[in-house]
């Protein structure tokens, strides 16, 4: 079972390594929480320029931030859901920024490997519909992701 994933490094600073670790973290994620085979995901690692430019945009927020998600399947006003076709679910885009995640690695005491695969696999768990408005959803969220990364090897 496999996501459709489309990595894209704009920083150029990332090793094949890192970004195969997280498309193959990606892919376990989606796997534990049951996503349809074939199901599309783009991630993109960006300057923190870039993602302050995102989060000014979409978000009224002008600062840099780690990561952002977008959402494709959230409906809106008068947005129906297709259903039984063979059009493969697309799940929506995820943005990090490269300098915050090793800024954050640093700060945490973590590998920046660590870092940046939790914050794909946050992006990721946005895209499910996971949130952290409540103390209650925070907890179920953070305890999944967590869950997630020590399973597949990513220990603080």
């Amino acid at each position: 079972m496999s996501l459709a994933i489309e990595p894209i490094d704009e920083t150029g600073q990332l090793a094949d390594e890192e970004i195969s670790t997280v498309v193959a973290l990606l892919n376990f994620a989606a796997e534990k929480e049951d996503v349809e085979a074939g199901s599309e995901v783009s991630i993109t690692f960006v300057s923190n320029e870039r993602i302050q430019e995102i989060n000014r945009d979409y978000r009224d927020k002008d600062r840099p931030t780690d990561v952002i998600s977008f959402a494709m399947e959230e409906l809106g006003e008068g947005e129906r859901q297709i259903q039984g076709t063979e059009i493969p679910r697309v799940l929506g885009d995820i943005v990090i920024s490269v300098q915050k995640a090793k800024e954050q690695a640093e700060e945490y005491s973590h590998s920046f490997i660590r870092e940046l695969g939790f914050l794909a696999v946050h992006g990721f768990l946005h895209l499910l519909g996971y949130d952290h408005m409540t103390e209650q959803d925070e907890k179920k969220m953070f305890s999944r992701q967590k869950d997630i990364l020590d399973e597949f090897g990513l220990q603080r």
